[in-house]
């Protein structure tokens, strides 16, 4: 039985472009809609953000030199391309997906009004959103905890390419010490880059609880819809 009925589920760009590093990678777009169809089948509401870095990181470099505004709405952008691969590969799982866009791009997407959101989750649709909150300044982290906050989730689920919260990056250092459970608050006074602080300081001041898992794990997020211990929970 899950233990939530409505979950937001954050997804890095990077989570889609498998090994590659770069752009979408069909069979995991594939295998991660699986597993996100076979938390909707168990009755749980999903929303999704996904990032743009599998695109975005590659123009990085030559970004450097360009205006802030426009490189973020390139960013936002490039949360669209995923928000429609993911999409593609859920409606293969045969589950009824909307993307909602933050920009206006009628013919490619449905704007995001906030009440058809909660609408399209209420009658078991997957709601993917995208591009944002459609400001610059603001990172797809706190696009997703927004947008958690708006559909009234119960969570804000991040999945990324470690087990949870750790002091340091456990990818660089073997000796990271890992954190089962941690306040908001400490988070943002170790400065831990796991999520970025805007975002953290909103769960906070609205008791959202954050749960931070390994993506990569096949079921895990599963596990969490579950209330399992998996990775690290932000309280």
């Amino acid at each position: 039985m899950p233990k939530y009925d409505r979950i937001l589920l954050k997804l890095s760009g990077e989570s889609m472009a498998g090994e590659a590093g770069f752009g979408v990678h069909a069979e995991r777009v594939s295998a991660l809609a699986a597993e996100v169809a076979e938390v909707a089948a168990a009755g749980v509401q999903m929303g999704v953000v996904v990032g743009g870095g599998n695109f975005f990181r590659g123009v990085a470099a030559a970004a450097r030199n360009m205006d802030r505004v426009t490189v973020d709405h390139m960013g936002m952008l490039a949360t669209v391309i995923n928000a429609l691969a993911l999409q593609d590969a859920l409606e293969k799982q045969n589950v009824q997906t909307r993307v909602m866009t933050a920009i206006e791009m009628r013919q490619v997407a449905e704007p995001y009004i906030r009440r058809r959101a909660i609408r399209h989750l209420e009658k078991g649709r997957i709601v993917i959103f995208a591009a944002g909150t459609s400001n610059p300044y603001f990172s797809t982290d706190t696009a997703a905890t927004l947008r958690a906050l708006e559909i009234r989730a119960q969570v804000f689920a991040k999945g990324t390419r470690v087990d949870g919260v750790y002091d340091k990056d456990p990818l660089k250092s073997s000796d990271a010490c890992f954190f089962p459970q941690i306040s908001y608050s400490e988070v943002l006074s170790k400065a831990l880059a796991v999520l970025d602080g805007a975002a953290v300081a909103m769960c906070r001041d609205n008791q959202l609880p954050i749960v931070v898992f390994n993506l990569n794990v096949r079921g895990n997020i599963m596990r969490m819809s579950m209330g399992e211990a998996v990775g690290t929970l932000i309280h």
